[in-house]
C-alpha cells in the first residue's frame, strides 16, 4: 500500500492458555481453513510434551515460548543492487516479523520431519528447538552467519 497503512488485525486469545502468540501460531498451522484440527494438533503437540517439560520443571506453555525464542532471527539479509552489483545487506528485522518468521520456520521443518501425526512432528521439533538443535534453529544460524559474512556491506542499508 502506498498511501496508508493496513490496520492491525486483533486476535483473540486461544482457549486453552488465554494466550494471544498461541492463536497467531494456530492460524499460521492451520491448512484450508480448518482451526479446529489446528488447535487439536497445537494442543496434542503440548501434552505429548508434557512429561519432557516435567523433567525440566516448567509447563509445556513455557517452554514452547522458549523453544521460540531460541529461533527467532534477530538479524536478516536483503538484496540491494548499487552500480549494477547485487549485495546481501544485513538489516534488523521487525519485532513481529522476527516472531512470525520463527513460527512459520518451526511449522516447516516439523512438516518436513518424519513421524506419525503432526502433532508428534511439531512436539519434537518444539523440543528439538528448546534444546538449541534442529531444522529451525539451524535455519536462524545460517541466517545469523550471513549477515555476519555480509556485515561489510551495512552502509547500504535501506
Amino acid at each position: 500500500m502506498r498511501k496508508s497503512k493496513p490496520k492491525k488485525r486483533v486476535l483473540l486469545p486461544d482457549p486453552k492458555f488465554n494466550d494471544t502468540l498461541v492463536t497467531q501460531f494456530v492460524n499460521n498451522l492451520m491448512l484450508d481453513g480448518k482451526k479446529s484440527i489446528a488447535y487439536t494438533i497445537f494442543y496434542s503437540a503440548l501434552d505429548l510434551m508434557n512429561d519432557k517439560a516435567e523433567k525440566e520443571g516448567k509447563p509445556a506453555l513455557e517452554m514452547w515460548k522458549k523453544a521460540l525464542e531460541n529461533i527467532t532471527p534477530s538479524v536478516e539479509v536483503k538484496s540491494r543492487r548499487v552500480g549494477g552489483a547485487t549485495f546481501q545487506v544485513p538489516t534488523e528485522i521487525r519485532s513481529e516479523r522476527k516472531v512470525s518468521y520463527s513460527m512459520k520456520n518451526m511449522i516447516l521443518f516439523a512438516r518436513k520431519r518424519s513421524g506419525k501425526s503432526m502433532a508428534e512432528k511439531l512436539s519434537a521439533e518444539i523440543v528439538a528447538a528448546y534444546n538449541q538443535e534442529g531444522g529451525a534453529y539451524k535455519k536462524k544460524e545460517d541466517m545469523h552467519k550471513m549477515a555476519e559474512a555480509n556485515r561489510a556491506f551495512a552502509h547500504f542499508r535501506f
